[in-house]
């Protein structure tokens, strides 16, 4: 890494210029993923700074996701998260990372028709014990597991998704073909960890963070087509949420990922 001097003349100050300095060096090195970056008192001689510069500008770094920082290690290459369309936007998982380019695949474990229980009646407006299609899918994205997510519909919503080959489709798309559209949907996002299970299929500690989107569906009818919950990885995903004036705010989560589907 060769460094370039900040500027003391600039009314930015110093450790937002050596947070833009870093950024700078991360892309024209190359740096990857898992990268070690140079040491904070070898920062202070580079930049010729004091470690309280490097600390706020390796915070504010740390904070956007860019760097990870570990105790007795140092300071890596963070992977990088991606702000993922799941709460402002009726898109799918599918939808959202085909679009950047990405390969989306699914293992799917289930694909097939139970007995609602009562929350899965209640958030669909159904009776208790009425027969529903539920998909259970491990998500990837680019070979790497992304989410865990569970979809329930109405037996008349999702039994055209019942003999449909999910690995490399997506189940809006599936739902699309047979006339079924979400046109207002009911999201919520929330912190929870991970429970051994799901830290095994994610690929997490056991403990490590998840974020959990939760989503009711609606036709134009305004039936309930779909409630499903998706654990998102909370290293690799980041909802973003876009907040306007006090007579206009939505909160809104901008993907960091999608919806479940």
């Amino acid at each position: 890494m060769t460094p370039r001097a900040l500027d003391r003349q600039s009314p930015h100050p110093m450790y937002h210029q050596l947070k833009h300095r870093l950024l700078e060096l991360i892309e024209e090195d190359g740096l990857v993923p898992g990268d070690l970056l140079p040491g904070e008192h070898r920062m202070c001689e580079m930049y010729d700074v004091s470690r309280t510069v490097v600390r706020q500008a390796l915070a504010q770094l740390e904070h956007e996701g860019v760097v990870s920082r570990v105790r007795g290690k140092g300071t890596f290459v963070a992977p990088q998260k991606v702000a993922e369309a799941l709460v402002h936007t009726l898109h799918g998982l599918h939808e959202d990372m085909t679009a950047r380019g990405a390969d989306v695949t699914s293992r799917v474990f289930r694909q097939r028709i139970e007995s609602a229980s009562d929350e899965v009646a209640d958030a669909l407006g159904i009776a208790p014990g009425e027969p529903v299609v539920v998909i259970e899918r491990l998500r990837f994205v680019d070979g790497e597991p992304w989410s865990l997510s569970t979809t329930w519909m109405p037996e008349w919503a999702g039994e055209s998704a019942l003999a449909v080959d999910l690995r490399r489709r997506s189940l809006y798309g599936v739902l699309a073909e047979s006339g079924i559209h979400a046109v207002r949907g009911v999201r919520s996002a929330e912190a929870t960890v991970a429970d051994p299970e799901k830290a095994k299929l994610l690929d997490v500690a056991v403990g490590g963070p998840l974020l959990v989107l939760r989503s009711v569906g609606f036709d134009e009818d305004e039936r309930a087509i779909e409630f499903f919950v998706a654990y998102h990885r909370g290293d690799r995903s980041r909802f973003e949420f876009q907040l306007r004036a006090a007579d206009e705010s939505v909160a809104k989560l901008r993907h960091t990922g999608v919806g479940g589907n």
